[in-house]
């Protein structure tokens, strides 16, 4: 059974619900088609509930947070998107660290630890997605990770069931976590952060921020790293050697400026975008014997 706008309206009054939502309106990519339902909650109750109707009446769902890390085909996805964003992104700001709820960017929850004078997130203040997402691939940058600063995530199981864990046994590695294995949703989480010098933070942080203008191709959609380190190698070096820099099909490219990106040039589509990721695993594969791994995850239907 197909839920409809109306049903879930129902289950969750306070959420807001769009039919056929361009997906392009709520990824980094800039790129993707309609979801059937796109609904965005308000609270832990109606993510509860709405996943609890999803899987009683066996319909497809997902959920996503701010799309920084996702790729959305450029057929939509038919089915019931749950973005967790805006009405979930409380920060509170304690004595021995922050709590913040999933859809909080992770800038602004860096900010907040700059404000505060807590150290131990300052890699995480150029980092575009939100808390929830970086904390379920375990989201890192400059030799920091999700991993060192979480106390405990509190989680909406596959069960139905709210439940606290603590960092330690969330499984963390790299750009993964619990969350994938067990099909986990982040409601929230503390980070166990420690007083520093703000001065020494603040220059920290803007020593972060001018090496990413300067290396990363900001100007663009993208979603940022688009493959996952190879153990031992770079993933962008690999590209480069295997002479892709620049490679382009149709508005997608290989970033001139770090080949680790693959960017939106400009009326690039999903199908661009997926088309040029598997030319340069192949290529990559030939070259150099290493076959990459995306790192952006994907939704919905490739050719």
């Amino acid at each position: 059974m197909m839920l409809t706008a109306g049903d879930l309206k129902k289950i969750a009054p306070g959420a807001i619900i769009k039919e056929n939502e361009p997906m392009s309106e709520h990824t980094t990519f800039k790129v993707g088609g309609p979801a059937r339902i796109f609904v965005m909650p308000t609270g832990e109750t109606e993510v509860e509930l709405l996943t609890r109707a999803c899987r009683k009446a066996h319909e497809a769902f997902e959920v996503i947070g701010r799309g920084s890390n996702l790729l959305v085909s450029d057929r939509g996805y038919n089915g019931v998107i749950i973005c967790i964003g805006e009405g979930f992104g409380r920060i509170i700001t304690m004595k021995e660290g922050i709590e913040a709820e999933a859809g909080a960017g992770l800038i602004a929850v860096s900010t907040a630890a700059r404000k505060a004078s807590f150290t131990g997130l300052e890699f995480a203040c150029g980092i575009p997605g939100s808390l929830g997402g970086a904390i379920a691939m375990n989201a890192g940058a400059y030799g920091g990770e999700m991993k060192d600063v979480v106390k405990w995530v509190k989680v909406l199981d596959r069960e139905g069931r709210i439940r606290q864990i603590p960092g330690s046994a969330m499984n963390f590695r790299y750009r993964g976590s619990r969350v994938f294995d067990e099909g986990m949703i982040v409601l929230s989480a503390f980070l166990d952060l420690f007083h520093g010098n703000k001065k020494e933070i603040e220059l920290r942080v803007n020593e972060l921020l001018a090496a990413r203008r300067e290396k990363q191709p900001l100007e663009y959609p993208s979603a940022g790293s688009t493959f996952k380190r190879p153990e031992g190698y770079y993933a962008g070096a690999l590209i480069e050697q295997a002479g892709l820099k620049g490679f382009t099909v149709g508005g997608a490219q290989v970033s001139e400026k770090h080949a680790g990106f693959v960017i939106n040039r400009g009326g690039a589509s999903a199908d661009d975008i997926m088309r040029l990721c598997r030319a340069v695993q192949e290529r990559v594969y030939e070259n150099s014997g290493v076959r990459l791994e995306m790192e952006v995850r994907t939704l919905g239907e490739f050719d």
